[in-house]
């Protein structure tokens, strides 16, 4: 079993490295805006589907980008096709990563304690 789950996160990397280049210069959606990173991709042992998760920084407004993602989902799925030689392309499901607005909530809040600390 080892080996099959370094195949998958070998699969991984590669689909988060591909996706990446999609998203950022295929994609001509204009509700697509702002950074886009693609920070995680899992996909199912029977590569049927794929959960990526994408972080949005500096975008008009974050759910239309991310259903503008969803809506490109086809698109995406078969460029992705076209690169990776695999028997099946798996589905894709879009969801946020909000991780890095989190951290940089925590960071602001750290810097404005910080200051106070010292007095």
């Amino acid at each position: 079993m080892p080996t099959s789950n370094n195949r998958l996160n070998r699969i991984d990397e590669e689909y988060k490295k591909e996706l990446s280049y999609i998203i950022d210069r295929e994609l001509k959606d204009p509700n697509i805006t702002g950074l886009i990173s693609v920070t995680k991709v899992k996909v199912t042992n029977d590569l049927k589907y794929a959960k990526i998760s994408v972080s949005i920084l500096n975008a008009k407004d974050t759910k239309a980008t991310l259903a503008g993602l969803k809506k490109s989902s086809g698109f995406i799925r078969t460029e992705l096709a076209k690169r990776i030689n695999l028997r099946n392309t798996p589905e894709l499901i879009f969801e946020l990563d909000d991780s890095m607005e989190y951290g940089a909530k925590i960071d602001s809040i750290l810097k404005e304690i910080m200051p106070k600390k010292e007095e």
